[in-house]
C-alpha cells in the first residue's frame, strides 16, 4: 500500500550517510537508494508518495526506509 508524505528533505551524516524524507508531523523517514536525484536536496520541501520497506534493513537506521515511487517539489513560499 502506498503512502503520501508532506516534508523535507534532509542529508544526514551517518555512516556513509543518508536522505531523510522529515514529515510536517515530525516523524523521519530514511529514503530508500535509487530516489531521482531531483528530489535529493537538502531542505527541499517535497510531497513523497512511495512504499514503506519493513524487509529492508540500512546503516543509518534512523527511521521507516521509504522507498519512493513518485514525488511533487512544493514551493518554498
Amino acid at each position: 500500500m502506498s503512502i503520501t508524505i508532506l516534508g523535507t528533505i534532509q542529508r544526514r551524516d551517518i555512516g556513509m550517510g543518508a536522505w531523510a524524507l522529515v514529515s510536517e508531523e515530525g516523524v523521519t523517514y530514511e529514503i530508500f537508494k535509487g530516489a531521482d536525484a531531483a528530489l535529493l536536496h537538502p531542505e527541499l520541501k517535497a510531497r513523497v508518495t512511495g512504499q514503506i520497506r519493513e524487509d529492508v534493513m540500512t546503516m543509518a537506521m534512523i527511521g521507516p526506509v521509504l522507498e519512493v515511487e513518485s514525488f511533487e517539489i512544493m514551493d518554498s513560499d
